[in-house]
């Protein structure tokens, strides 16, 4: 065996869990590990700031599916990649963050660039750990990644102390079994009585509603999915974060629900018998006002963690376990079925609902986000990874960019993180080099992380960035204007010019302003060699509808119609 120092050992694991790429930022306390880093075969991607490393590695995940991985130093490198692990952990992703640590005799004595970090992080993490003697290090790395991966998936922190690093050992790479506290008690599919009686709901019901979530994505049963709902001629309609588990062009695609979903998305679930709700976790921003959320129908919930169950919504029936092996399970005992009575009133619904209408309104005084989004959807022929930041244009690519594929949309759900777009998007372009990769974000967020222009630059990453300008804090501002009388405190926002701001990095920049100028530019950006970014200035009060304000009833929803006229 040979012996090695604990960097040496943090890489030779790292190797051995098929890590090819880290996204970090060096500094004193993690030194010893970056210069053993020069011997393996792990390209390292120098950020401009520790929380786009984080953000990096969460989007290299959901693009991937494997776990990202990222690195930073003591004390404020590792308080700074606090975000991106706060924005992994709400939307289950697996994440490996590696921070150096003061020297163990040290720690506790607020030493230069000292911090808890365990502590800090404890409430954004799924597990973390400090390591205090390198004896331990190979068994907590590769213990770690079995943790960010299985089971309900989450980003885990492992602080190494910069002693431990210098220190060696006779390193053997472990292979016993990892058995977590607990662990055995979590099933890999639902109980088959549970099944069974999930079968007989499902084929009684009149009036069923598949409500898919991001847990369809992490589980990888968008086939298993598929094969139900069309077996059992079932509508499903999507989280934001379920978003490309179900094709959006499929006819029993009814889009995304919610507070920004479709009219008779909600509509739907309200006037549902039977919801099955699979891998979502019944969050505010989907159900409204818990009172009356969905009150006529029963409830299946798909889940794999159990503290999910009953948590928001009480459900008739709790399936813990995978949902693609569930699914693998309950699939064969249900009856196919036409729902025709059920289909005919969604139908007539969805004729009714405005939401497509804009995309055929005329805009003299000014360019619609909705047309940008809808005419790139165009130009992409919706093949493209799309990569958002948090506000309206958030909200208008998941109604105006249709996903067929999975793993096509990465965006913040659970924590709303905005600055998350450009960073994600890196992660995702390492993760699949072959793909098209696009940045939408709104001037505000864009402006949080604009310095990992440079990280694009310096990787030579073809990436293509959008932003949507209406030189506001947009979506604050739509809430202003609704229910604070139009005072909009603090959210008109200064920007720089982003086409001079992208020029000074290198990368080509373009500013439009008609409608007739969009479908051009794209073209011209998507067939260029390297990255380039488009300043789209976008009428100043434009808003997303429709609209559930916060608490309010599902049904209850603010339409187009009733706030803004055609131009």
């Amino acid at each position: 065996m040979p012996r090695l120092a604990g960097a040496q050992i943090l890489f030779e694991c790292l190797v051995r869990e098929g890590v090819d790429v880290i996204f970090g930022y060096p500094g004193g306390a993690i030194l010893p590990a970056y210069d053993a880093m020069l011997q393996y075969p792990i390209h390292h991607v120098l950020v401009r700031h520790e929380q786009g490393a984080s953000h990096m590695a969460d989007g290299y995940a959901r693009a991937s599916g494997r776990v990202g991985v990222c690195m930073s130093t003591s004390g404020p490198g590792a308080t700074n990649m606090i975000t991106g692990l706060a924005t992994a952990m709400m939307d289950s992703i697996p994440v490996v963050a590696i921070t150096g640590q003061v020297g163990t005799k040290v720690i506790g004595s607020d030493a230069f660039q000292e911090t808890d970090v365990t502590g800090v992080t404890l409430p954004v993490t799924k597990h973390n750990y400090l390591v205090s003697n390198v004896e331990d290090l190979p068994h907590i790395l590769r213990e770690a990644f079995y943790v960010a991966r299985h089971g309900r998936p989450g980003p885990v922190l492992v602080d190494i102390p910069k002693d431990v690093q210098l220190a060696t050992m006779e390193f053997e790479y472990p292979t016993n079994p990892i058995q977590l506290p607990n662990e055995r008690l979590l099933k890999k599919y639902a109980p088959d009585e549970y099944i069974a009686r999930a079968a007989e709901m499902i084929n009684q019901a009149q009036r069923p509603l598949i409500l898919a979530g991001h847990g369809v994505l992490l589980s990888g049963a968008m086939d298993e999915l598929l094969a139900f709902a069309e077996k059992t001629n079932t509508p499903v309609a999507l989280t934001l974060l379920g978003i490309g588990g179900f094709p959006a062009e499929h006819p029993q695609c009814l889009g995304m629900m919610g507070m920004h979903g479709g009219v008779y998305v909600n509509e739907a679930i309200q006037n549902a018998d039977l919801l099955l709700a699979m891998g979502m976790r019944f969050d505010d921003r989907v159900t409204g006002n818990l009172k009356t959320y969905s009150p006529n129908s029963k409830k299946i919930h798909f889940e794999i963690d159990p503290s999910e169950i009953n948590k928001n919504v009480k459900v008739d029936i709790p399936l813990l376990g995978d949902l693609k092996m569930s699914l693998q399970k309950l699939t064969p005992l249900v009856k196919p079925n036409k729902h025709d009575a059920w289909w005919e009133q969604l139908r007539a619904a969805m004729e009714q609902d405005p939401i497509r209408d804009v995309l055929d309104w005329e805009s003299p005084d000014g360019l619609m986000s909705e047309h940008v989004i809808h005419d790139l959807w165009t130009a992409t022929q919706g093949e493209a990874i799309v990569a958002t930041d948090v506000g309206q244009h958030q909200m208008w690519e998941a109604q105006y960019y249709l996903h067929n594929k999975p793993h096509t949309l990465i965006t913040s759900g659970g924590l709303g993180t905005m600055g998350y777009a450009l960073p994600a998007a890196i992660g995702a372009k390492m993760a699949r080099p072959d793909a098209e990769v696009w940045v939408i974000a709104g001037d505000g967020g864009f402006q949080m992380t604009m310095a990992e222009l440079a990280t694009i630059v310096q990787e030579k990453l073809k990436i293509n960035i959008m932003i949507l300008n209406n030189g506001y804090l947009g979506m604050v501002r739509q809430w202003q204007e609704l229910f604070y009388g139009a005072r909009y405190a603090a959210t008109p926002i200064f920007s720089p010019e982003f086409a001079k701001i992208a020029n000074a990095y290198g990368i080509p920049g373009y500013v439009i302003d008609k409608r007739a100028d969009v479908a051009g530019v794209l073209d011209e950006v998507r067939s260029s060699p390297g990255p380039a970014l488009i300043e789209f200035r976008v009428k100043m009060e434009d808003a997303v509808f429709p609209m559930v304000p916060a608490g309010a009833n599902l049904q209850d929803m603010i339409k187009r119609e009733k706030v803004v006229q055609p131009l």
